[in-house]
């Protein structure tokens, strides 16, 4: 597996020199003389990844883009490690953006690197490690030929299984090779696996503590004491790799899990975390969610696609899917050793859009604008992403509507304060009777307001001013189940249909 990096500069090198950035490979450094000629310096990997994580530092960028909330926690003991040119560990709860972190690390690698060419082992040219490459620069000498590789090919990642074996990571004896008339104690006979072929890279295992200890310890030898056996064949591996990997805190603890060799190889043990507040939760799903329309959060995030319904997503809307989320995390009624993803708050607010844009098709609407009746579609949602502890069957929706509940209060407590809320309760008489759900088109709202203008001055106050038909039908949804909920109106509902009317 490869980050996401643009392959494509792999395929066309640019053709100048440069020695103060190591980025750029020569056109005729071909061979290893010319390559010596050049000026050319082997360097450790690890010490390649601190020299470039220095100049991102000195120049006020940061080590790892695209990942928020960090800054102040998880980021600066990164930095740390790659200055110590250690090995690294993020121990963290799914969906805590450990994998996009240990991917990006890939950028603090040089652009370029020369091998010696069709080495499996990206032997150094200078150093070479494989017996392949000993023969060849043993009989070429200074001509030994030499090929670039992109930094894209140099990062591997491998998924922890029960069943990964040595062959996977290490290496197997290859039959076609024995077939054509090496001896089995012919090195070359070896089909090396994952780790070799990412000699002077990087090397990422997700879910450490899944791999079975015997492979633990084979993963171990062979970056620990540089040797490794392959069916008895005897191996020097002098690999030059840094390793990376992610783990639960929960099982990396347990003991029995983990090797105790294997864990004291990692110079750096980093706790990851969730998102701290609901407003880093939501910039991290506008940042990610796919969309069919255009988002607008309050922000202008987002874009107009051609032949989709636009789509604006209200503030207190959007605020309220992210604390959904930051009230999962402190509910004693999910499992919180597994954790809440922020894959759920992006996933929420996708469908939260997807159900406002079904609406808006199906009414021959031009514009989606979610509002509260669109709520009821993240149960489902929530349901695939959280692990719910024993409840009595059927209790689950009910659980995860409270939930959604709790969120849509909590926003409600924070941007709504009315100036006259006897005469917003008043407008509702005793034969008022306010109509919302899901399939209502957006103007069937402004009915409402014409017949109850106390609700007019409040709503206008949550759109900031817009009279912009959807905006005004979220907003009066917001308004009627914030009251509700703050227990001065009584509401009957049937799925994502609502009335609402006075308590009196």
């Amino acid at each position: 597996m490869t980050p996401p990096e643009p392959s494509a500069h792999a395929d066309a090198p640019p053709s100048a020199l440069d020695l103060s950035t190591r980025l750029t490979p020569p056109p005729d450094s071909t061979t290893v003389g010319r390559l010596r000629d050049a000026g050319w310096k082997s360097i450790p990997v690890a010490e390649e990844i601190r020299r470039n994580a220095s100049a991102r530092i000195a120049a006020g960028q940061p080590l790892v883009s695209g990942v928020l909330g960090f800054d102040h926690s998880v980021l600066p003991q990164l930095e740390n490690a790659v200055l110590a040119g250690h090995d690294v560990i993020l121990l963290g709860e799914r969906g805590q953006a450990k994998t996009r972190i240990i991917r990006s690390l890939v950028g603090l690698l040089d652009e370029w690197l020369p091998i010696v060419a069709h080495s499996e082992v990206n032997d150094d040219p200078y150093h070479p490690i494989s017996r392949f490459a000993r023969d060849l620069l043993a009989e070429a000498g200074e001509d030994l030929p030499v090929s670039w590789v992109h930094r894209s090919e140099r990062y591997g990642e491998k998924l922890a299984t029960p069943d990964t074996s040595i062959a996977d990571l290490i290496g197997e004896v290859d039959p076609i090779r024995v077939a054509e008339g090496r001896y089995l104690s012919d090195e070359l006979t070896i089909h090396y696996g994952l780790v070799p072929r990412l000699n002077r890279g990087i090397f990422a295992v997700n879910e450490l503590p899944d791999l079975a200890e015997r492979i633990q310890v084979g993963l171990l030898n062979v970056l620990e004491e540089r040797d490794v056996q392959i069916r008895g064949h005897r191996v020097r591996l002098p690999l030059d790799i840094v390793l990376v990997a992610t783990a639960n805190p929960e099982d990396y603890t347990n003991r029995g899990r983990i090797i105790t060799p294997l864990k004291d190889r990692f110079g750096a043990q980093i706790r990851t975390h969730y998102p701290p507040d609901a407003a880093t939760e939501l910039s991290i799903a506008v940042l990610e969610a796919d969309l069919p329309g255009r988002v607008d959060s309050g922000e202008g995030h987002g874009e107009d696609r051609p032949g989709t319904v636009r789509v604006e997503v209200p503030d207190f809307m959007a605020e309220v899917v992210a604390e959904l989320s930051q009230l999962a995390r402190q509910s004693p009624h999910l499992n919180q050793r597994s954790g809440v993803s922020v894959r759920l708050t992006i996933a929420n607010y996708e469908t939260l859009v997807a159900n406002a844009t079904r609406r808006a098709l199906r009414n021959g609407e031009t514009e989606a604008v979610p509002r509260i009746s669109d709520l009821q579609a993240l149960v489902s949602s929530t349901q695939g992403k959280v692990e719910i502890e024993s409840l009595e069957e059927g209790r689950e929706e009910i659980l995860l509507s409270q939930l959604v509940s709790a969120a849509v209060l909590l926003v409600f407590r924070r941007r709504v304060q009315l100036d006259e809320p006897q005469a917003v309760i008043g407008a509702f008489d005793a034969d008022t009777v306010v109509h919302a759900g899901d399939d209502l088109p957006a103007t069937a709202y402004a009915g409402t307001l014409a017949q109850m203008p106390p609700l007019s001055a409040p709503v206008l106050k949550l759109t900031g001013g817009s009279e912009d038909p959807g905006v005004v039908a979220s907003a009066v949804e917001f308004l009627l189940e914030g009251l509700h909920l703050t227990k001065r109106l009584n509401k009957e509902a049937a799925g994502s249909r609502a009335t609402y009317r006075g308590r009196g």
